[in-house]
C-alpha cells in the first residue's frame, strides 16, 4: 500500500503500478489499522512533513512486531557534493530573511544517535537501528538543470528561491551552474548525491 498527501500523485501511482493499492494520507496520521504491516517505508519524505517524529510515531503504530521501519534523507552538505553546490550558492546569493513556512531544520536525522533517539522516543527498539551513508551519482543534460530542478521540483530550496529577487535569484543560478561545472564528464554532468539510510526495528 502506498500513501501520498497529493491526489494527482496518487492517481500517477495508480497509473504507473495497476498492481498496488494507493490511499490518500497523511503520513502523521495514517489511514491504517495498529500492528497491520511487516514494513513502512518513507523515501525523502520525513523532512517535508510539519512533524517528522509524529510519523515515525505512526509507523511504529501500524507495524507488527518484529516489522521494520526504514527511511531516506539527505546527507548535509559537508558529506553531500550535490548538496554543498546548492547552499553554497544559497548562503552567498539568498536573501534568507524571507518568510518561510515552518518546518523541521533542512538536515534533520544527520547523524545515528541523533536518530536512534528519536526512533527510542517513538516506540523502536534503538539497539536495531542501522544507519548507514550511500553516494549515487546523479547524471543531469546540462549544467543548469540542477538548478532548474530545485526551483521546479524541489520543495523547500524552491520555496526559498520562489521568494528571491530575479536579481538574487540570477546570482543562484550562476552559482549553481559554476559548481556543476566541476562534475562534467563528456557532454553530461555527473554530480556526487549522499543520502542517509536508516532502518529500524519494533520489539
Amino acid at each position: 500500500m502506498g500513501i501520498d498527501f497529493s491526489k494527482k500523485m496518487v492517481a500517477i501511482a495508480e497509473k504507473m503500478f495497476p498492481g498496488i493499492r494507493f490511499a490518500q494520507g497523511d503520513a502523521q496520521d495514517l489511514p491504517c489499522d495498529d500492528a497491520n504491516f511487516d514494513r513502512v517505508l518513507i523515501n525523502f519524505g520525513l523532512l517535508h512533513l510539519s512533524h517528522p517524529q509524529q510519523a515515525c510515531v505512526e509507523a511504529f503504530r501500524v507495524l507488527k512486531s518484529g516489522g521494520r521501519f526504514a527511511f531516506t534523507v539527505w546527507a548535509g552538505p559537508e558529506e553531500n557534493p550535490g548538496a554543498k553546490i546548492v547552499n553554497d550558492a544559497i548562503e552567498a546569493h539568498a536573501d534568507l530573511g524571507v518568510e518561510l513556512p515552518k518546518g523541521p531544520p533542512h538536515y534533520l536525522y544527520g547523524e545515528k544517535q541523533e536518530c536512534r533517539k528519536v526512533l527510542e522516543q517513538s516506540g523502536f527498539d534503538g539497539r536495531t537501528t542501522s544507519f548507514q551513508t550511500r553516494v549515487v551519482e546523479w547524471t543531469v543534460p546540462t549544467a543548469r538543470y540542477f538548478f532548474e530542478a530545485e526551483r521546479d521540483a524541489g520543495v523547500r530550496t524552491a520555496g526559498l528561491l520562489a521568494r528571491q529577487s530575479p536579481e538574487r535569484l540570477s546570482a543562484i543560478r550562476t552559482a549553481i551552474e559554476e559548481g556543476v561545472r566541476r562534475y562534467k564528464r563528456g557532454n553530461e554532468f555527473i554530480i556526487p548525491m549522499a543520502a542517509h539510510v536508516v532502518v529500524v526495528s519494533k520489539g
